[in-house]
């Protein structure tokens, strides 16, 4: 597989609108970017569309990462020791718990599966 080799666009152009002409603009290219709807548009150029991510709370973000924190240390300690019943059954708690923490974010963050 090749990778395409990313365009520099060096030159600009300026235009001047009016208020109503650059609103209209706006409108028609459907709260895409203004400058890649005008090279489609214009030149023909067929631009990739990019996924809308959506914004996310950055306290929830905080949390997972703790959560996923975990999760590596837990697998850490499994992948490079030798576990009896007794140690298995603590893992197997301390994943249940992080389920269960997972879940309550979920929940306070209105996240559907």
């Amino acid at each position: 597989m090749t990778k395409k080799k990313k365009v520099i666009r060096e030159k600009s152009i300026k235009i001047r609108v009016t208020e109503v002409e650059l609103q209209a603009l706006k409108d028609r290219c459907d709260g895409a970017e203004l400058a890649p709807w005008m090279r489609e548009t214009c030149l023909g150029e067929r631009t990739l569309k990019r996924a809308n991510v959506p914004k996310v709370d950055p306290a929830l973000l905080r949390q997972l990462s703790g959560l996923g924190n975990n999760l590596n240390q837990i697998a850490r300690v499994v992948n490079t020791q030798n576990y009896d019943v007794v140690n298995v059954i603590q893992v197997l708690a301390q994943l249940s718990a992080l389920e269960r923490q997972l879940g309550h974010i979920m929940a306070e963050h209105e996240v559907s599966t």
